[in-house]
């Protein structure tokens, strides 16, 4: 692991067989781009990042993969985006995908393995989400393969709720002269449905056992009540993977969510989202989790080649 300035402030570099992975620690806990490299002296992007000009870009970067807490994509209040009611009904404001993707992070550990970092909330984020808690995001890398872990202690005395994700922008397509068409997703899930523009969600057509990722339906897709743990991404061309597993149970929670979502049909990246629901959870009541007093609740998801 190797410490090295990027855009005026520090990221770390591990190397991990033939894996490199760049993070930003401090920078809302970022991972920011996982390659791997080949004995031809080739390599592929697993996990993909854009060019900036400048550090102020990098919480909204399209690309690696940005922690969303406490809830996922758009929150609303009585049809206000936006925003949200807490458990004791005061309407509150709630950026697009919550406020640690643009926080400030301290490292509580850091190695040749990983690290772990804890969510320092600014005044902001304290409006937003007023309780007393430690956030931390911990990331293990080895050589095909990470996982990485959410964890909220609650310190308060009241409950405390949550619906945090994960937004990995994954390099799709990763083989020259392929395109989407020669790729397919499975996700193993048993109801699918739709953010409508007031918040609600509404039904979608189910997907199939497998999809070519060039279909226009997987995008922002929410699939949930997963049978399998396990979400499959494949190239035809080479049967090259990139498995994604939620949890360490062979069936997750009913609520979890697998989002599926891409800018545009060109973008060069292609969004494969393991959330702990569907969006709008403290209005719908879908995959949202409690945390009691003095508890921790825990998500993880491993991806591997």
């Amino acid at each position: 692991m190797e410490e090295i300035e990027y855009l005026g402030t520090l990221t770390n570099r591990w190397q991990v067989g033939a894996s490199t992975f760049l993070a930003s620690p401090q920078v809302g806990a970022r991972l920011m781009n996982w390659n791997i490299s080949y004995p031809d002296g080739t390599f592929r992007d697993i996990i993909t990042w854009p060019e900036l000009s400048d550090s102020s870009e990098i919480a909204h970067a399209r690309g690696g993969n940005p922690i969303l807490f406490p809830f996922s994509a758009r929150t609303f209040d009585k049809g206000e985006i936006h925003s949200w009611k807490d458990l004791a009904g005061k309407h509150r404001p709630m950026p697009m995908h919550g406020i640690a993707r643009q926080g400030t992070f301290v490292i509580t550990r850091i190695d040749e393995t990983g690290f772990a970092s804890r969510f320092e909330p600014s005044a902001e984020a304290q409006e937003a989400y007023p309780y007393k808690y430690d956030f931390e995001v911990v990331y293990r890398f080895d050589e095909k393969e990470l996982t990485v872990e959410l964890r909220l202690c609650n310190n308060d005395s009241v409950p405390i709720p949550w619906s945090a994700g994960h937004h990995f922008y994954f390099n799709l397509p990763w083989i020259e002269g392929t395109t989407r068409r020669d790729y397919e997703i499975a996700i193993p899930a048993q109801k699918a449905c739709r953010h409508a523009a007031d918040g609600s969600l509404f039904e979608a057509n189910l997907p199939k056992r497998r999809e070519s990722i060039a279909n226009p339906e997987l995008v922002d897709r929410i699939h949930y009540d997963l049978s399998r743990s396990v979400v499959i991404c494949e190239c035809l061309v080479d049967n090259s993977k990139i498995e994604i597993e939620m949890g360490a149970d062979r069936k997750p929670h009913s609520e979890y969510a697998v989002v599926t979502w891409t800018e545009s049909d060109t973008a060069p990246f292609f969004c494969i989202e393991p959330w702990m629901g569907p969006p709008n959870s403290p209005e719908t009541k879908v995959g949202l989790h409690m945390v009691n007093p003095g508890e921790r609740e825990a998500y993880s998801v491993t991806i591997r080649l």
